[in-house]
């Protein structure tokens, strides 16, 4: 198992790409540690995978606020003295619109939950791997960050674009350290978020978009995550990974 024994923080993990990307680390032998606003969701994941027998911790966390994350990473420290493995995944959004419609509160909350919750934990795990001389951290961007392919909405995809940028820059400076900084940008992905963005046909007139014809599957994104934070990747750095089935070639 790629995992044996490592420990992995998994922010959004109550569902979705976060929830299975949580799943698919305890199968391949990861003590995980699984932090989501919903902490009622994220206790059903706990509850689930605890049941299999994996040794794992969840949190009810705000992964943009820094003294709550601090207090994980301590507890996670406490329990298994490390920090391998870092995916920062919360983040999202609730409606499409037109810019002009998007209220400053809006702006703020949607870079809050998908740029500075990077940053905030990103931040807080960095002495810990410092310390240890190794690292991974996986960031999960989007492909409106890549290409304007895909109408979504501006403060997303301005976050998501910030996203690869902070990754770049981390990877620079955290290199030397033996930490390894990377993104993938999915493509539209068949999480219960984006079904409820879209009608069944509108989600059907995209998928005819995408060369392979299809959205995504929240697996084929986790896997994606896993190999970024596995030892074949440990000469990629800095990099994002396009997983979306040609939906942006960039």
């Amino acid at each position: 198992m790629r995992f044996q024994g490592r420990v992995v923080i998994v922010t959004g993990a109550a569902r979705g790409i976060g929830a299975v990307t949580a799943e698919a680390f305890a199968h391949e032998g990861a003590r995980v540690a699984a932090l989501d606003l919903d902490g009622p969701g994220v206790d059903a994941v706990v509850k689930r995978l605890r049941e299999t027998g994996v040794d794992i911790l969840g949190f009810g966390a705000d992964a943009a606020a820094p003294a709550e994350i601090r207090g994980v990473v301590d507890a996670v420290l406490e329990r298994w003295q490390r920090v391998d493995v870092l995916v920062n995944n919360a983040g999202g959004f609730a409606a499409i619109r037109a810019t002009e419609d998007i209220t400053d509160e809006e702006w703020a909350s949607i870079l809050r939950s998908n740029l500075t919750t990077a940053f905030v934990c990103s931040r807080a795990v960095l002495p810990a791997m410092k310390r240890q001389r190794a690292g991974r951290i996986v960031n999960v961007a989007s492909v409106v960050a890549r290409g304007g392919a895909v109408r979504v909405t501006s403060h997303y995809a301005a976050a998501k674009a910030g996203v690869v940028g902070f990754t770049r820059h981390l990877a620079l400076e955290v290199g030397p350290h033996g930490i390894t900084v990377n993104a993938v940008a999915p493509g539209t992905t068949a999480t219960e978020r984006v079904k409820a963005l879209r009608t069944p046909d509108e989600s059907r007139e995209l998928a005819q978009t995408i060369p392979v014809r299809r959205l995504g599957e929240p697996m084929e994104i986790a896997e994606a995550i896993l190999f970024l934070a596995s030892d074949a990747a440990s000469f990629v750095n800095g990099a994002t990974l396009d997983v979306n089935g040609g939906q942006v070639m960039a």
